[in-house]
């Protein structure tokens, strides 16, 4: 009787362990696919606004292609269309790309 007790504990110790490592497995797959790739997009979105300059040409998030016209810490002032006029205050996180002046 006590032998098989014992190997009873010794099977339910084993089940515990492969369900850690089933845990481990799935927190590392959320990592990979998930966390990784977003934080990579966060520092390349961080980069590319980092190098903002006037009269870059950029790509709104709405949709919109417009001129820098003027940079302060967190908004830029976007010139769009031929129109002098149209000049739009938004803030960095609305630019989705950015084409440089002197890329041409």
């Amino acid at each position: 009787m006590g032998i098989l007790l014992t190997a009873d504990a010794a099977a339910s110790t084993g089940g515990g362990i492969i369900m850690i490592v089933y845990i481990v497995l799935i927190v590392a797959f959320m990592y990979f696919v998930m966390i990784r790739p977003q934080k990579k997009e966060q520092k390349r979105m961080a980069a590319m606004l980092s190098e903002l300059a006037v009269g870059d040409s950029v790509l709104t998030n709405s949709g919109f292609y417009g001129i820098i016209i003027d940079i302060t810490d967190d908004t830029v002032i976007i010139e769009f269309g031929n129109n002098k006029n149209c000049r739009i205050p938004m803030q960095k996180s609305a630019i989705a790309q950015i084409e440089k002046a002197d890329a041409e």
